[in-house]
């Protein structure tokens, strides 16, 4: 009763100044927690309820950690979700971390547990021994006898099937079967390309993503057996989609589902989620049949995918029970599907992108692409063979610093986070556990006193490698591939794919941009992606 007559006193003017003055406590609370922090570091100033979102939100990513060190300098910060994130553009402050094992991934997240990614896989694992277990899968395929000449070998099939789709496709526009130009979008090709060759790697079977491409181009239809998914081309866009979600449900909390632009895309990665999931649920769900079927002794396959699903299991014939004096279980559907959405997400995106970067640095740069042209026809010429086995690619020097100077410009990720468990010590402070940091390998690349002239493509520093280059003072100068323990797995793999591409198609074809004046179309999310590459192919006359 007495409340009822206090809530009758008060008027609408009395709720506007109490909210007013809840409001103004928190701001004021919000900026003297701010301005009294420990270690205050140079950074953008953040603001109430939603810290720096602002300006990261919509923007271009590599742009954004890029201003971050030329505004700021080598070591600043941002806060999101309320937390403190330490942005480092040096070396030597990344190796701190990279090779600690003082530091995770990044704290819990509600929005990477709503994907199903939080805390499986690699990627997203926060607990060091099970990502060690876990890692020996992908180590397991990738460092199968003979693994690397079969990679070979498969990549150079894959070319000369798609080599074949190219010509099918140049000679239905034009009479002249011998002087074609086929004007098309290198990124859905190598998008394919990628996706078909870790489908080999990851289950033994392809997904026919090339084929799937070649048949929405053509009026002459692809004859190809079953294919490991329906649609390959919906499964490598699904792919590409469901690595852009990381990022949206990483840096914006439950309040996605309460702006409506946001909720509305929230939602359709939502739906991307479950069709992908769908499609590899499937995948696992055929291959432990298989295994099932199987007689106890028989010699499994070799792959991931079957790693993965006799792991710890009778027909396990490399028991890895225990590591570390810890034990582990036979890993469940959910657990494999998240290695699957690891291998292939990672397998078919940085490569192909990477690739289409490649591709347009060397039509701006037609001196490079010269260059380049003539090593590979030496090395052809010199061998007298169609293809190239994996020790000829030792001989491609220059395509090699051409690939490690695309990835220094454009680096596959823009970033990648740490979490820091306990107090430790980095350049130079000391941090409290639960200190968030991201590792810049934008700013690191760009960094002019690491690497002279950073904004200039010149693959003559990785190629004319000069002692004094102050990059070989850090292992962490050139890290497009991560680096310690979480190096990525598929470095040596994506290398070798590289540079048969490289060498295979500029032997055989010249490729030039529509549009020599037209901005390569990419956006930044969670990797530097290619959306659109459109070039001329024909073949070389040599």
């Amino acid at each position: 009763m007495a409340i009822q007559k206090i809530i009758d006193v008060i008027n609408i003017r009395d709720y506007f100044l109490f909210l007013a003055l809840i409001f103004t406590t928190y701001v004021f609370n919000f900026y003297y927690k701010y301005f009294t922090r420990p270690n205050p570091l140079p950074g953008p100033l953040p603001l109430p309820f939603i810290g720096n979102f602002h300006n990261l939100a919509f923007c271009d990513l590599k742009l954004f950690f890029d201003k971050c060190r030329l505004e700021y300098g080598d070591i600043c910060e941002i806060m999101l979700h309320g937390r403190r994130n330490i942005i480092l553009s040096r070396p030597e402050y990344i190796e701190e971390i990279m090779y600690s094992k003082n530091f995770v991934r990044f704290p819990y997240s509600q929005g990477l547990n709503e994907l199903g990614v939080y805390g499986r896989g690699l990627g997203a694992n926060h607990v060091y021994k099970n990502w060690r277990y876990k890692r020996h899968f992908f180590t397991q395929a990738l460092m199968a006898p003979g693994f690397m000449d079969t990679a070979v070998k498969s990549t150079n099939n894959l070319f000369e099937e798609m080599s074949g789709y190219w010509q099918s496709l140049g000679k239905q526009n034009t009479s002249n079967n011998n002087n074609w130009t086929l004007e098309t979008d290198f990124s859905e090709w190598f998008h394919a390309f990628a996706n078909d060759m870790i489908s080999l790697i990851v289950t033994g079977e392809r997904t026919y993503s090339i084929a799937s491409y070649y048949n929405m181009q053509s009026n002459v239809k692809s004859e190809y057996p079953d294919a490991l998914v329906e649609d390959g081309n919906k499964f490598v866009k699904s792919l590409i989609k469901h690595i852009e979600s990381l990022i949206l449900f990483t840096l914006i909390g439950p309040v996605r589902y309460y702006i409506p632009i946001i909720r509305n895309k929230a939602n359709s990665y939502l739906k991307n989620r479950d069709y992908l999931y769908e499609k590899l649920d499937l995948m696992i769900k055929k291959r432990r049949k298989e295994i099932e079927e199987m007689p106890m002794g028989s010699e499994m396959r070799t792959d991931m995918l079957t790693s993965l699903i006799i792991a710890n299991t009778e027909k396990d014939n490399f028991n890895v029970k225990t590591l570390d004096d810890e034990t582990f279980e036979p890993m469940t559907d959910e657990d494999i599907r998240s290695n699957l959405v690891e291998a292939f997400g990672g397998g078919t995106n940085t490569t192909a992108n990477t690739f289409c970067f490649i591709t347009y640095y060397l039509c701006k740069y037609p001196s490079v692409k010269q260059k380049m042209i003539s090593e590979i026809d030496t090395v052809f010429n010199s061998l007298n063979k169609s293809y190239l086995s994996s020790d000829d690619l030792l001989k491609l020097k220059y395509c090699e610093a051409i690939i490690k100077e695309t990835t220094h410009m454009m680096p596959a990720f823009n970033f990648t986070p740490r979490y820091i468990t306990e107090e430790y010590k980095v350049a130079g402070y000391k941090w409290a556990s639960n200190t968030s940091f991201y590792l810049s390998f934008v700013g690191v690349h760009g960094n002019p006193d690491v690497w002279p002239n950073p904004e200039i493509f010149d693959p003559n520093r990785f190629y004319d490698v000069d002692q004094d280059n102050k990059r070989l003072e850090n292992k962490c100068s050139w890290i497009p591939f991560g680096g310690g323990p979480r190096i990525c797995p598929g470095k040596k793999l994506a290398m070798c794919e590289l540079l048969l591409l490289m060498a295979s198609i500029y032997r055989y074809y010249d490729v030039e941009l529509v549009n020599i004046h037209e901005s390569l179309k990419y956006v930044t999310i969670t990797v530097n992606s290619v959306k659109k590459l459109n070039v001329k192919v024909k073949p070389r006359i040599n």
